[in-house]
């Protein structure tokens, strides 16, 4: 997550909050980040929120998307090159949409 740097207490805040993810500030932006890497924070802190409190408009069906590739990773699914696919598939896909978010999947 991103952030100007005017709220850099409450990013701060959040790590100590959930307990997990670093508080990542920028030298040449005015920016600060919060960000988590840690699988099973991911799957134990982070997607619990989002689920308890959805997001709104299309970063609701990013954040599904980062559901179904986080389950890919859980399952170990990301070691086989279906697995692979379908993480690339699930982007490609999303890709598209945002790419040309009026017309059909099918259209590029």
């Amino acid at each position: 997550m991103t952030q100007h740097i005017r709220d850099n207490i409450l990013m701060k805040s959040l790590v100590e909050y959930l307990g997990c993810g670093r508080y990542i500030p920028t030298a040449t932006r005015k920016e600060v980040y919060f960000t988590v890497s840690n699988q099973k924070d991911i799957n134990n802190i982070i997607i619990p929120l989002f689920q308890k409190y959805p997001l709104l408009g299309s970063k609701q069906q990013d954040f599904l998307d980062f559901v179904k590739v986080s389950e890919l990773l859980k399952s170990k699914a990301h070691l086989t090159e279906k697995g692979l696919e379908l993480i690339n598939a699930i982007k490609s896909d999303r890709a598209i949409i945002i790419k040309n978010p009026y017309g059909s999947k099918n259209e590029k």
